[in-house]
């Protein structure tokens, strides 16, 4: 029996053959940074998202903290989500300005406009929007619009989010500006990797700044901005460049998945999915499901291990940000939902290329285990 993995990288070996014909070509030329492959990645990223402008670094974190550099937090707060990667409030933090946290939906595991105007005080300047595991909130729209009644900026933090979409309209077109991430876990990956993208022209320019030094352009030694080595070179965007190519069929195969695990799920007790609400087209770049309360978790992820050789990936995410020691500091709140949801919610293995049969396996896994009612330790 082979096992299943919690995720797995799929890069073609016809797409392997053009990366490393178009390394060998960056090698060969010396142009290892800031190249014809780095732009044309840029360029094809901006059109699938549909913006204006896209600018890609070397990390989503990177690409979130010249967002908020770009946007002037400096000394103020920025709202971000508490059930959210370590990168959200520490960008916010590097960039200066001070992680206001909030809480969540169930449903989306995403802010809400309500959760948003409870957080939002005299200091806000900003709002980050998580779409976590993918899913675009319904209350993405009432959430920018409410930030423009109070002047405040929109940023999204999409790196979940490749090719999502609410009501036809693309994760990273809600905001001022967004970031996207392209860790080797992501639907798509670079190996290392982000992009900014926006309408803002402005923003734009400040981020193209930013990345390199803070120089005033690629060839001078003039420094306008305290920037930062946040380049990203010529051989991971050939990579990310590949996988592009092939994001609209990375995340059909994902959609697939998600809908046979939805229908093979429905008789099994103890464990409900989180199914995107109307209008919303998740990438399902995690399955995300609820288990019932008293569940072990933990047990439950050892014995599907151990017992069936299936792995569970990362949750998004088991400890809220409010509960990590390095951000004590900004913990002062009430969150009940996101520690519900934290608490308690799983990821089935998804993978483009996944079969029925391992995608049965997982189930039947599942459901032979919560069928012991494994006890929460809790």
């Amino acid at each position: 029996m082979n096992p299943i993995p919690a995720a797995r990288i799929v890069i073609p070996e016809e797409d392997r053959r053009q990366i490393l014909a178009h390394i060998d070509e960056a090698l060969r030329t010396g142009a290892l940074t800031l190249g014809q492959k780095g732009q044309a990645f840029e360029t094809a990223f901006a059109r699938i998202v549909g913006a204006r402008f896209a600018v890609a670094v070397q990390s989503g974190t990177s690409a979130l903290e010249i967002i908020l550099r770009s946007l002037g937090v400096e000394g103020r707060e920025v709202v971000v989500p508490t059930n959210t990667f370590f990168a959200t409030p520490a960008a916010v933090i590097h960039a200066g300005g001070r992680p206001r946290f909030a809480d969540v939906e169930r449903g989306t595991l995403g802010l809400s406009v309500e959760s948003v105007a409870a957080a939002v005080s005299s200091e806000t300047a900003a709002v980050i929007l998580v779409h976590i595991a993918g899913l675009v909130s319904p209350e993405t729209p009432g959430i920018a619009a409410f930030c423009r009644e109070r002047g405040l900026f929109l940023v999204e933090d999409a790196a979940h989010a490749h090719a999502s979409t609410l009501d036809g309209r693309m994760a990273g077109t809600f905001g001022t500006a967004a970031a996207f991430s392209f860790y080797p876990t992501k639907v798509i990956t670079a190996g290392e990797g982000g992009m900014i993208v926006t309408d803002d022209e402005v923003i734009y320019a400040q981020a193209l700044q930013y990345r390199d030094q803070g120089k005033e352009g690629f060839l001078t030694n003039f420094h306008v901005r305290m920037g930062y080595n946040w380049r990203l070179s010529e051989l991971h965007a050939a990579v990310g460049l590949s996988q592009l190519e092939r994001l609209e069929e990375f995340v059909a195969g994902r959609r697939s998945v998600a809908e046979a695990y939805t229908r093979r799920l429905a008789g099994v007790f103890g464990v409900e999915p989180l199914r995107p609400p109307d209008g919303s087209r998740s990438n399902f770049y995690k399955y995300v499901a609820l288990l019932d309360r008293g569940v072990d978790r933990v047990a439950l992820k050892r014995t599907l291990k151990e017992r069936f050789q299936v792995s569970l990936s990362g949750e998004v995410y088991e400890i809220p940000c409010h509960h990590q020691p390095v951000f004590k500091e900004w913990a002062a709140g009430a969150f009940p939902v996101a520690e519900d949801v934290c608490s308690r919610h799983i990821c089935l293995p998804i993978y483009p290329g996944m079969t029925e049969a391992e995608i049965d396996r997982v189930v039947l896994a599942l459901q032979e285990t919560l069928s012991t009612r494994i006890p929460s330790c809790v």
